[in-house]
């Protein structure tokens, strides 16, 4: 009578049934992922604010909620002088009206935002949005600080 090379309970069984107790451990260790994750989150978090706000204008406050935005928007501010700027650029009223229709993106229909300071005079606003509205514009929005109250 032969054994069989590979017979259960023979010595090549054994060896094989070792070699499976020691089978490499093949999952991903997803908490060195979920830190860098964790970290991005709070550095986008913190980001995020800094890069809407060009110009600092002191803005009034409003009930109103805040806008979802998914892209950078077309913003025009008008600060305590009176003073126009598209983005952080300072804009003469006369070139308002080219600037913002090479700023826009989806042309006429594109939503302009207008930041205006509480101090700022209200003919002045009144002014620029009556330039944003020549220009062939019908969406602008005046952007307020959320009220604290």
């Amino acid at each position: 009578m032969g054994m069989a090379a590979g017979a259960p309970g023979q010595a090549g069984g054994r060896r094989r049934r070792r070699r499976a107790g020691r089978a490499g451990f093949a999952d991903i260790n997803m908490t060195p992922f979920i830190d860098v994750m964790l970290v991005l989150l709070i550095v986008f978090m913190v980001a995020a604010p800094l890069l809407t706000a060009g110009v600092p204008v002191d803005l009034p406050q409003s009930a109103a909620k805040p806008l979802n935005l998914d892209h950078k928007p077309v913003t025009l501010s008008i600060n305590e002088q009176g003073r126009v700027f598209l983005g952080e650029q300072p804009l003469p009223d006369g070139d308002i009206v080219a600037r913002l229709q090479q700023a826009a993106k989806a042309g006429m229909d594109e939503r302009i935002y207008l930041r205006g300071a509480k101090k700022v005079d209200y003919g002045r606003v009144a002014q620029v949005m009556g330039l944003i509205t020549a220009a062939g514009f019908k969406r602008v929005a005046l952007v307020t600080e959320p009220d604290q109250s």
